[in-house]
């Protein structure tokens, strides 16, 4: 366990904006989590990607680093991974590719651990966390053990779970359990990806897929960013239709429960804010969807360029957009 105090927000935000964490603390496993005495709710962060830190946080964080896999095999072709939460994502998809382990390669290059998969649900390319979770382990604060919760239970949405939901703040997760396959079942249907062959290996999705994202998407470690910010719209099929009558060009895609997804990026294009600046911030050239920090960027700056977004597209469009991003203030709620 290693206990820091006073630590530079940018090291733990790959937006980094400048303010400070007044404690941060790394646990290792679930047996020092046991002994640690929480008396408040600490702020549960994974390596910072999805997060941005407004103001100086007092709330304390708590990072679970465990990196442990193990693996069972249920079938010939059906392996169970078990994964700590804190485990690297990219890598893990990266692992899998290589053993031929199909289910999570159109989740490649997303950034983030292990164990922020569930609380998000992240998806890309026609595929979700949700699609191969077998079960989260999350470690109560209030009864300081481990509680398995079946995909049912962690109430899987687009980009929403339990864990944002009424468990936030509740405890931590800890591992994940994922099945995978060695049979081969490639989800192609997605722009970028349709353009392989149905026979296609694990292998070329992989490469396709990182290389779509490398084409779009800036590395956080030379553009300091939280990739998509802002999550795709859902409306009825209605609204879609009359938005369609003026904007015969806008895309959309019917989902299961008969409502539509609205491509967030397209909204934004429109209005003419790919490469957009606000003094230190602003859309990334390539992709509008991404609001990218340029080295000095302030809070102010951001929630100024957030609230520019939105009241463009919602006078636009009527549809508001919602961050995907957490924004916190000082006492690691969100902000907007």
């Amino acid at each position: 366990m290693h206990i820091l105090h006073d630590q530079p927000a940018e090291f733990y935000s790959t937006f980094r904006l400048k303010t400070r964490l007044a404690t941060v603390i790394e646990v290792d496993n679930v047996t020092e989590l046991a002994r640690l005495d929480i008396t408040s709710s600490p702020l549960v962060l994974g390596e910072g990607s999805n997060t941005i830190f407004l103001e100086p946080l007092s709330r304390p964080i708590i990072r679970f680093t465990g990196t442990a896999i193990t693996e069972s095999w249920l079938h010939a072709d059906k392996c169970l991974l078990h994964v700590e939460a804190g485990y690297n994502w990219h890598q893990l998809v990266s692992d899998t590719v290589d053993r031929q382990l199909w289910g999570i390669e159109n989740l490649a290059l997303i950034p983030g651990s292990v164990g922020a998969a569930p609380v998000q649900n992240i998806g890309a390319y026609g595929i979700e966390f949700a699609d191969v979770c077998v079960y989260v382990d999350f470690f109560s604060w209030r009864t300081r053990s481990i509680q398995r919760l079946t995909p049912e239970q962690c109430q899987f949405g687009y980009r929403d779970s339990i864990f944002k939901q009424q468990l936030s703040g509740d405890g931590i997760i800890v591992a994940v359990g994922i099945m995978l396959s060695t049979t081969a079942k490639p989800v192609l249907s997605y722009q970028g990806l349709d353009r392989l062959a149905a026979t296609c290996s694990i292998n070329d999705i992989f490469d396709q897929v990182i290389a779509t994202r490398k084409s779009k998407l800036p590395d956080y470690r030379e553009i300091a960013n939280c990739g998509s910010f802002f999550k795709n719209p859902v409306i009825s099929v209605a609204e879609y239709h009359q938005l369609k009558l003026t904007y015969p060009a806008m895309p959309g895609f019917i989902l299961a429960d008969n409502t539509v997804k609205v491509p967030a990026a397209w909204l934004i294009d429109q209005q003419g804010l790919k490469g957009y600046r606000l003094h230190d911030v602003g859309c990334y050239l390539r992709q509008p969807l991404v609001l990218i920090n340029y080295g000095n960027g302030t809070s102010e700056d951001l929630l100024a360029l957030i609230t520019l977004i939105q009241d463009k597209v919602r006078t636009a469009y009527r549809i508001h957009l919602e961050p995907e991003v957490r924004l916190l203030d000082s006492n690691g709620h969100q902000y907007v």
